[in-house]
């Protein structure tokens, strides 16, 4: 499949990238991720081993869906839980650990 990465096209097949990848220890993920083969790698290690290209070339975005059209999983994280906003009144409550009535 062709694709386009930081500007440069690639011809990618998902044999060669489950190549590209073996050997390769996964670094630990702190957002976006590909299950390639078994493992885990976040996407922008898998880019810059596949594409041998610096990983602030191209963005997650561009890897995940060349990934994705290859057929691999791809993982998002999801946005955190907003905080709910306590009055002065709750917070000073939670802090003392005594229940106050809403």
């Amino acid at each position: 499949m062709r694709c386009v990465i930081a500007r440069f096209p690639f011809e990618l097949t998902k044999s060669g990238v489950l190549e590209s990848m073996k050997g390769v220890k996964p670094e630990p993920i702190t957002g976006e991720s590909v299950i390639i083969g078994r493992r885990h790698y976040p996407v922008k290690q898998a880019g810059e081993v596949i594409t041998r290209q610096d990983r602030r070339d191209f963005s997650a975005g561009e890897v995940l869906r060349a990934m994705a059209l290859l057929g691999f999983t791809c993982r998002t994280l999801a946005p955190a839980a907003p905080m709910p906003v306590l009055s002065p009144l709750q917070q000073a409550s939670r802090m003392l650990g005594t229940p106050v009535a809403v």
